[in-house]
Formats: structure tokens, C-alpha cells, sequence
């Protein structure tokens, strides 16, 4: 009997990763990954500005690189094994894109142009527009679009993007017929059909990221979206109003792709997702449990059957749609701006006078010193999470505030900062970086008690992704604050696999998400439990931090 074999590929924020996948049993037979290169080399991006973009050409060139490599590795693969293929990227991440559904900057006149490229999911230049899309959603006379997103709409969402560019650059609004998710560009490309019109777009992103509902007909009205801005006429009818769950084929393979892919045409291409979400399905998320991608920011994932959840609206989250996760469940996203970032960024600021030695010193020792310095920056992190496990809970007196790339949920608010307080001069690395790691879980447990709090119960947690398995440090310290288990999923690939299992679903494999979860789950490979001492402790420095935060955000916003 022949196998069948899908694909799922998992677009992240630094690289993108295939993955084939026997859709018996789930079983890994081959991964290949592309780093950026464009991205790697910070082309379109300012930090100083929280400006992040990202050119298509990365996407296309890893697409193509990643599925032709993980075949060559798997060895024994046939072609015509492929069934389907599934993406998942992050977002909200979209692309002002022509007619013809082609990115602008893939045309030699926006080649060069960051407004022209994907702006990234944690692209923050659309702070003020955010402001204005809450102000006007509460002001305006009609239906707050904004309740379906936990009420607080976010620079990292598609309206707030589109207005920032639109309002900052006058041939990008004479130029864009449309704007499209990356999730539903790459499916689109995939199947030669990127007409904005009639290209499938994701359940998941609309729903999320767009204010789009059922209730509501689809996307916010068009009166609504012309009191926000006058420049924003005329595009909801360019954008969609259908929407489609991942258990839904975008397509098939065209014979273009087949013949760049060295694959078939009778590859089924589903419907894309975001990573997280479909991340949920590979960590085999169910009702009662939060899967929690732990990266370099973190995106929380819940579900739950529809009829039970009955019209209840979770505030501050990142919304509750139907379908985003799980077809035929409710999805609710939640998560931190920043989680491995906040440790990156101590990282940095540590290996600073390394990186900044004046040249003059550099030109006696040559390339042996970036190899040390590349030596020590791998380290860094290890070592200082071996030294601060061997300090007590509240031995520092240092409370760190986790919001270093403002704060998601509850309630987003992309304008705050981080903060340390407590500081001594015996205030060590070990210390301080102990108190980043506790601040990121205490970040964590602020969703939790919001979950809770709007009567959503929580048994567990489901952990997956690259801090969850790499750093037991981190993880018992996120047992120890949020005081219950958590599980850490089997694969290394829980997102990409997640995807595949969508594949499976498409190519008609299986007949919904949960005969695909069951027959291609990998299970789990460690759980931490909290230990109740520490627990105990940590309700106090949790208080203080929960002080410390409304205490900044207070004085932020007077300010």
C-alpha cells in the first residue's frame, strides 16, 4: 500500500521550516530549514522604531529550498507520495499586493521599499492607528468591532498596519489594489491563484487579526472603516468576506510549483493558519488545557466546544473565533510581545563591549576573536540559568517587568515598557537574569488569571517550542508561578507537525483534526510540576510585580 506522506511548513520569524511527515503515524521522515537571508542581514527593518519587514523573496526562496531538501534527505521518497501540504506563518503579518495579487515588492519600482514589503507580526509603527481604531470602535455610534478581539485592538493587527503604511506613503496607496495575509499569500502562490478576490483567506487571521465575524457579515462596515479614515474607502470591498478553517484545500499544487517543488499537481494545498494555532493542534491541545508556544515571544492557545462557551466574551485576549484552531471549536488567543526576546536582550547588553572593541584592537586579532566572542554569546544564556536555579526565590529582591516589546495580553497596550527595580551593588547577572525569567512567567500567569477570571478553567498547560525545549530552568520556574503542570510536546516540530496534521485532514486522510491528532500525535516527553514552596513564595513577588506593572503603566500613560 502506498503512504501517504504530507507537508507542513511552519514560517517563522528568523526562518522557515519543511517538514515531511508519514501521516499513519506522524513519524518524522525528514525536516529541512532556511534562515532569512535578506532579514538575517537586518535589510527594512529599524529596531529603534519597532519597524520589522520582511521581503517575499525570503519566503519564496526558503519555500523552495526547504521542500526540495527535506525530499532529498528523506531518500526513498517518491513524488507522487506527497498528498498535501498545510502552512502556517506568524501574523498578524500582511503585504500590500497589486491586481494581480503580486506583492509590491516584487516590483523593481518597491524593490528597495520597506513599506512595499510584509510588515512582520511584531512590527510596532502602527501604535497611534491602534489607538484610533479602540477610540473609534467606542465612539462611532455602532458595533464596537473591537469585542470579538478582547475588546483592545493591537499595532500588531492588520487595520492598524494597513492605515500606518497608507497614511505614510503616498505610492504605496496609489499603487495597492488589495492586502493579503502571509498565511494566505503563500497558500495562494502555491496554487496560482493570488487574485485578492478570489484567493481563499484563513478563518484564523481574519478572525484574529481583521475584526472579521459572522455576525458582523464579514469584515468591519464600510461605514465604520471611513470614519476611522477617509483613505481606508473602497477597500473592504478589495479585501474578502468569505473566510475559510484550515480543513479546507486553498487548492492544488499548480505545475508551476509542482515542477519548481519536484512534486505532483494532485498535492492538496490547505487553507493556512498562524503558527501558534495550528501549533495548538500538533501540542494536541483540548478543552481545559493552554498551549503555550514559548519562543521568542509567546502566543497562548485555548478551545472550546461553541455550545458550551454560549455568548460569552473574554476581555483583553487576542480574540475568540470560531474555527481557528480546531473546526467546529472556539479558538482563543492570548500571549506575550516578548519571552526568549527578554532574554536575548540581557544577552546583548552583555555581550555589548565584546561586539564594540574598537577596530584598532580587533586588527591584532583578527578572526579568532569573533569566534570567541560567537563562543561566549552561545553560552551566555546556559550559564546564566545553571547560576541563577542555584539562587533562592526571594533572596535578590529584584522585580523585573517583562514588557521590553510592550504588552499583547491581557489588554494590549504595545506602548509600555519594561522595568527593574530592587537593584544593589551585589545585583549580579545570575540575579538580575533570574528576575527577567520570573518576570516573563509572571507575564504568563497575568493570562492565566485573565482566563480564569472570565471563567474559562485551566487544568494544565501544554508547552511547545524552542525555550520550552531547551531551558528546564525556565520551565520550572513557570510551573513554580502559575502553580500547575505543564507538559512539554514529544516533537521539536509541534507547529510544523501541526500543520501537517491539517495537511492530512485536506488530502482526505483523515476526516477532521481529531482523528489526525490521535493517529499522528508524538505525546509528551516531560512534565514539570510546581514544587509549593516556591509556589507559596511566588504569590508574593507576584503581587509586588503586579504593583510594579500598574505602577509603570499609570505613569506611562499621564505621561
Amino acid at each position: 500500500m502506498q503512504r501517504k506522506l504530507v507537508f507542513g511548513v511552519d514560517f517563522g520569524t528568523d526562518s522557515v521550516r519543511s517538514v515531511l511527515i508519514d501521516s499513519a503515524d506522524g513519524s518524522e521522515l525528514a525536516s529541512a530549514v532556511f534562515e532569512y537571508p535578506r532579514w538575517k542581514k537586518g535589510l527594512y527593518c529599524e529596531p529603534a522604531i519597532n519597524q520589522f519587514r520582511q521581503h517575499p523573496l525570503d519566503y519564496i526562496e526558503g519555500l523552495e529550498y526547504t521542500v526540495k531538501e527535506a525530499m532529498r534527505k528523506a531518500g526513498n521518497v517518491y513524488p507522487d507520495e506527497v498528498v498535501g501540504m498545510t502552512i502556517d506563518t506568524t501574523g498578524s503579518t500582511p503585504v500590500a499586493v497589486d491586481r494581480g495579487g503580486i506583492p509590491l515588492s516584487l516590483k523593481e519600482e518597491f524593490a528597495e521599499n520597506p513599506n512595499a514589503m510584509f510588515i512582520l507580526w511584531k512590527d510596532h509603527t502602527a501604535v497611534k492607528e491602534a489607538e484610533e481604531v479602540n477610540r473609534t470602535a467606542r465612539t462611532w455610534g455602532g458595533i464596537d468591532y473591537t469585542k470579538y478581539e478582547g475588546g483592545v485592538y493591537s499595532s500588531e493587527w492588520l487595520w492598524a498596519k494597513i492605515l500606518h503604511i497608507l497614511r505614510m506613503d503616498e505610492k504605496i496607496r496609489e499603487t495597492a489594489f488589495s492586502w493579503v495575509e502571509h498565511c494566505d499569500w503563500m497558500p495562494a502562490l502555491l496554487t496560482g491563484n493570488t487574485n485578492p478576490p478570489e484567493l481563499k483567506r484563513s478563518r484564523c487571521a481574519a478572525g484574529h487579526k481583521a475584526m472579521w465575524h459572522e455576525e458582523f457579515g464579514g469584515l468591519p462596515s464600510e461605514e465604520f472603516l471611513f470614519r476611522l479614515d477617509p483613505l481606508l474607502a473602497g477597500l473592504r470591498d478589495r479585501l474578502y468576506t468569505d473566510t475559510f478553517t484550515s480543513d479546507f484545500p486553498a487548492g492544488n499544487l499548480s505545475e508551476e510549483w509542482a515542477k519548481r517543488l519536484g512534486l505532483t499537481p494532485g498535492v492538496v494545498v490547505g487553507v493556512g493558519a498562524f503558527d501558534a494555532h495550528l501549533g495548538a493542534v500538533g501540542g494536541e491541545v483540548k478543552p481545559g488545557y493552554l498551549s503555550k508556544v514559548v519562543g521568542t515571544s509567546t502566543c497562548d492557545m485555548m478551545v472550546a466546544p461553541v455550545d458550551q462557551f454560549g455568548n460569552k466574551l473574554v476581555k483583553g485576549i487576542c480574540g475568540q473565533v470560531d474555527g481557528s484552531v480546531i473546526p467546529g471549536m472556539l479558538g482563543l488567543e492570548a500571549g506575550q510581545s516578548a519571552f526568549g526576546d527578554v532574554y536575548a536582550w540581557f544577552r546583548n547588553l552583555l555581550l555589548w563591549p565584546l561586539e564594540n572593541i574598537p577596530d584598532k584592537w580587533m586588527n591584532d586579532k583578527g578572526d579568532s576573536f569573533k569566534h570567541v566572542t560567537e563562543e561566549i554569546s552561545n553560552a551566555i544564556i546556559p550559564t546564566l540559568s545553571e547560576e541563577a536555579e542555584k539562587i533562592p526565590v526571594d533572596e535578590s529582591g529584584i522585580i523585573a517587568l517583562d514588557w521590553l516589546n510592550g504588552r499583547r495580553t491581557p489588554d494590549a497596550n504595545s506602548k509600555l515598557k519594561g522595568a527593574i527595580i530592587g537593584l544593589s551593588l551585589g545585583s549580579d547577572a545570575p540575579r538580575i537574569f533570574r528576575a527577567l525569567v520570573e518576570a516573563t512567567a509572571f507575564g504568563s500567569k497575568r493570562i492565566v488569571d485573565r482566563f480564569v477570571s472570565e471563567g474559562i478553567d485551566i487544568h494544565g498547560v501544554i508547552a511547545l517550542g524552542g525555550v520550552a525545549k531547551k531551558s528546564p530552568f525556565v520551565m520550572q520556574v513557570l510551573a513554580d508561578v502559575l502553580n500547575m503542570p505543564i507538559k512539554v510536546a514529544r516533537s521539536d516540530q509541534a507547529v510544523a507537525l501541526g500543520a501537517a496534521m491539517a495537511a492530512a485532514v485536506v488530502a482526505g486522510v483523515y476526516r477532521n483534526f481529531e482523528e489526525a491528532q490521535q493517529a499522528m500525535g508524538s505525546g509528551f516527553e516531560t512534565e514539570y510540576n510546581p514544587v509549593p514552596e516556591r509556589a507559596e513564595k511566588y504569590k508574593t513577588l507576584y503581587d509586588k510585580y503586579y504593583r510594579l506593572g500598574a505602577f509603570i503603566e499609570k505613569e506611562m500613560t499621564d505621561s
